[in-house]
């Protein structure tokens, strides 16, 4: 008897599982799902740029100096700009020497796009009491600092932004930074300079901490790695890293932040109290790199390598210049160790104007020395930089008696047409269109805006047209027929591309 009640049990419960199963099978006729359904990906499309902020380590120090700001917004195709949105404002203001949380002195706001600006910014007010020591957990001491400037752009002046410090001579020395969480440089190393300066600016409202690596010839700096160095909001601290890396002739530095961001610049000088020397940031390290803007100039060429990992490296060369692309005298058979920087003369690459593109067998990144400079420097120097997406503006463009500067476009792969378009106060935008040959560099000298006296300041914006290969820019200051300084042309970008969507996984039901 329980033996029969227990059947019709099982019997019940699997004519409910067979019903279940009909009606499931039933529906899923009439309303179909999908697991991992290959749908085409969703564009979600561009939006305008609506924030940006740059910073500049030397305006307002003791050797004075000025900025020149530029929010060129979007160049159209007749030689007019547009900005990216409406409205806005970009106001230039101190750094403060201890931080604050509110931003420092304003010392110019400008609300015109497409408008160059420059600003003398006068020597910061000397600060009373004892510089500020600040605690770390490696060797290097970080002070306080006097000096420095943020930009910060809103709403339509955002688009296009761009910002160069200029020295006493009004020449521009180096491309202001944006904020960052990571930075890698590579110089000379202490062997053959006097003074060796980190410089770490806060354009924010809220504290960031950072740590800096160093790497020589020698490989790792041991135990010198700070990992408790704290920069002030909208602040500024140098380190003095000459003693650290005392004897070294390359040094490699990596500069992360664990909390916050920072802008970072390096300074070099073969004689202490001598302007010499902003060393540009490179790009992180790649298995391919490219270094734009190598000067016509004649002089000794030398690249700095650093290998951060820990495995071997082998590097192979290729200038690409005017006549074509070639292995440069010198540029294979290179070879590394891992965690360590390196120096290679490249004495074949004078009165070259090039691209040097970079292939390793391991991540590296590299800088480039070139003969020239101001007092005290220990040459100019092009860094490893990414190629100029959607447009890149070189901010600061003087062309008189003793002033001049020329801008090499390179294509490494394929071939590039490329829009110039000349932003100059009191004249219409002037435009003109360039064609670069696949593996092949073309230089365009920068001369005065039509119509305008000798000396007039001017924005230049570079936009590749659609089809063009990858471009990358780099622009030579001279002053009395000597390069003062190469300052690379990064993207400028008006509006930032969203990723794209792509659905993995839908379910469909009644």
């Amino acid at each position: 008897m329980v033996g029969r009640l227990l059947a019709n049990r099982y019997c019940q419960a699997g004519l409910v599982l067979l019903v279940v199963a009909l009606l499931f099978l039933v529906t899923g006729a009439l309303h179909p799902f999908a697991l991992a359904q290959g749908r085409k990906p969703v564009p979600l499309g561009d939006i305008p740029v609506t924030a940006a902020v740059r910073a500049c380590a030397s305006p307002g120090g003791q050797r004075g100096g000025g900025v020149a700001v530029i929010s060129a917004g979007a160049s159209t195709g007749t030689g007019s700009t547009t900005a990216s949105s409406t409205g806005g404002t970009t106001v230039v203001s101190r750094l403060s020497a201890a931080g604050s949380a509110a931003t420092g002195p304003e010392l110019s706001k400008i609300s015109q796009t497409g408008k160059l600006t420059r600003i003398a910014v006068p020597l910061a007010p000397a600060k009373t009491g004892k510089p500020t020591a600040l605690s770390t957990s490696g060797r290097v001491p970080a002070v306080t600092s006097l000096g420095g400037v943020a930009i910060r752009a809103s709403a339509g002046m955002s688009g296009g932004l761009a910002a160069e410090q200029t020295g006493p001579t009004g020449l521009p020395q180096a491309a202001c930074p944006a904020p960052a969480t990571d930075f890698w440089f590579v110089s000379p190393g202490q062997h053959t300079l006097a003074t060796l300066s980190l410089y770490l600016m806060n354009a924010d409202s809220s504290p960031a901490d950072a740590e800096v690596e160093m790497f020589t010839d020698s490989g790792p700096v041991l135990g010198s790695t700070d990992t408790g160095l704290t920069v002030p909001p909208h602040g500024l601290l140098v380190q003095s890293l000459a003693k650290v890396v005392h004897g070294s002739r390359v040094l490699g530095l990596h500069v992360r932040t664990s909390a916050g961001r920072v802008v970072a610049m390096l300074h070099e000088s073969r004689t202490a109290g001598q302007p010499g020397s902003w060393i540009p940031a490179s790009q992180p390290p790649s298995r391919h790199l490219v270094i734009p803007g190598l000067p016509s100039t004649a002089g000794s060429r030398s690249l700095f390598l650093l290998v951060p990992g820990a495995t071997p490296a082998q590097v192979k060369l290729t200038a690409v210049t005017g006549r074509g692309s070639y292995q440069p005298t010198g540029g294979n058979g290179i070879s590394l160790a891992g965690g360590s920087a390196g120096t290679v003369p490249l004495p074949s690459l004078s009165k070259v104007p090039a691209a040097l593109a970079i292939t390793a067998s391991q991540p590296v990144t590299a800088v480039l020395s070139a003969s020239g400079g101001g007092p005290g420097s220990p040459g100019v120097f092009a860094a490893a930089s990414g190629p100029v997406a959607e447009q890149g503006v070189a901010a600061d463009n003087v062309a008189g008696p003793s002033a001049s500067a020329s801008l090499v476009l390179s294509a490494p792969a394929a071939a590039v047409q490329v829009r110039l378009t000349e932003l100059a106060s009191g004249r219409p935008p002037r435009t003109r269109e360039v064609t670069i040959e696949a593996k092949h560099s073309t230089v365009v000298p920068l001369g005065k805006p039509p119509g305008r006296p000798p000396g007039t300041p001017y924005a230049l914006v570079i936009t590749p047209l659609p089809g063009s290969g990858p471009l990358y820019a780099g622009r030579a200051i001279l002053s009395n027929g000597s390069v003062q300084a190469i300052i690379a042309v990064p993207a400028a970008l008006t509006t930032i591309r969203l990723p794209v969507v792509d659905e993995t996984l839908s379910v469909t039901h009644p």
